[in-house]
């Protein structure tokens, strides 16, 4: 097994990537392939109290790029918000960063085969006044800048004829810290990560109610559900061999219960 790396500075990512051949063509062998992601974004990508990077995706890029296919690979944490242009400048290879799968985004580059399903969801203070979705309406809520979940909260403004403040945030931690602290009434953001807030702090709970979910006759969570997503491996849109090959290692780790694992180990229960 092949040693998996984390760059946190930019400047050093950005020096590695170019001595690592990274713009090349696939192969294995000496080549690093370097992932942007937004960090911290629990349980996909996050750091733990020794500095050590852990999360579903940090697995499932081990998984794929290096068990499979042979590759070293790092981390190097970046926006969100500013992702994909820096994916296209060629500040890394790859994004990785519970990304999900949408129109806008594959007009500027190219996705893998989905590899996650998410839902965006609502997180409440426990004993607040907000109860429905219709309660939100004329309040405040908090979002993380360039998400699904900002969009699902324009969507949510536009239903509720502008009566809607959304404040935007660089990480969703700056939301989670917002709402504990009576800044806004209600997060918007992917399902899991939520669940993880939810799970951590006795103050916070899921905005129960039927939604996308349902609706699309998915097994839909015991909370409402904006809508319903898949995540993608984001590639430039000139890198087609490198995207291929990924997807037949995500297939392999599917067909051979390596993905199974890493799933139950984030999300089971």
């Amino acid at each position: 097994m092949k040693r998996r790396t984390y760059l946190k500075g930019s400047a050093g990512a950005a020096a590695a990537f170019t001595l690592a051949g990274c713009l090349g063509g696939g192969g294995g062998g000496s080549e690093t392939i370097t992932i942007g992601s937004d960090i911290p974004y629990r349980p996909f990508e996050y750091e733990t109290t020794d500095g050590e990077l852990t999360g579903f995706d940090v697995d499932i890029a081990q998984a794929i790029f290096t068990d499979e296919l042979g590759y070293e690979h790092e981390f190097q944490k970046t926006s969100f918000d500013g992702i994909i242009p820096s994916l296209n400048n060629g500040n890394f290879r790859v994004i990785m960063s519970a990304m999900t799968i949408t129109d806008e985004r594959a007009e500027k580059i190219d996705f893998s085969d989905p590899y996650f399903t998410a839902y965006q969801t609502i997180v409440v203070l426990k004993n607040g006044n907000i109860s429905s979705k219709e309660d939100l309406k004329g309040k405040t809520v908090g979002v993380q800048k360039g998400t699904t979940g900002a969009g699902a909260a324009d969507g949510l403004k536009e239903e509720f004829g502008g009566d809607l403040t959304i404040q935007r945030y660089d990480q969703i931690t700056g939301a989670f810290d917002a709402l504990i602290n009576n800044q806004v009434v209600a997060v918007i953001n992917d399902n899991t990560v939520n669940a993880e807030f939810v799970n951590q702090s006795g103050d916070v709970e899921f905005l129960e109610g039927a939604g996308a979910a349902e609706e699309a006759g998915k097994d839909a969570p015991p909370y409402l559900t904006l809508t319903v997503e898949e995540y993608g491996i984001g590639f430039r849109q000139d890198d087609d061999d490198l995207r291929e090959e990924v997807n037949g290692a995500l297939a392999t780790i599917k067909e051979n219960g390596t993905y199974d694992d890493i799933y139950a180990k984030y999300f089971a229960g």
